[in-house]
């Protein structure tokens, strides 16, 4: 079994994990940490929408973070039994 294409799919996962982490600090680095009392509406709307973001970013990268430590541990799983297997047989010949 070629692992090949598996391995650069759980690379490009890899690639979007990362992207959602720096799309996570982008956000974050706009982000306005006060509490806004007054009447600055436009600044609490702000602040909700950031957050609503945030919240959209996190679940998706914890999920696609769960998937990429699953996806890569069946991988090394998979490669280490092709090895075993290919010492065995080169053993028996």
């Amino acid at each position: 079994m070629n692992l090949m294409p598996f391995a650069i799919a759980w690379a490009v996962l890899g690639v979007i994990v990362l992207s959602l982490a720096l799309m996570r600090r982008s956000v974050t680095a706009n982000e306005d940490d006060s509490i806004h009392l007054g009447a600055t509406t436009g600044a609490i709307d702000q602040q909700v929408t950031t957050a609503k973001k945030l919240e959209a970013i996190d679940k998706w990268g914890k999920i696609l973070t769960v998937v990429l430590g699953v996806s890569g541990l069946a991988l090394v799983i998979l490669y280490g039994m092709q090895v075993w297997e290919a010492s065995s047989k080169a053993g028996l010949g």
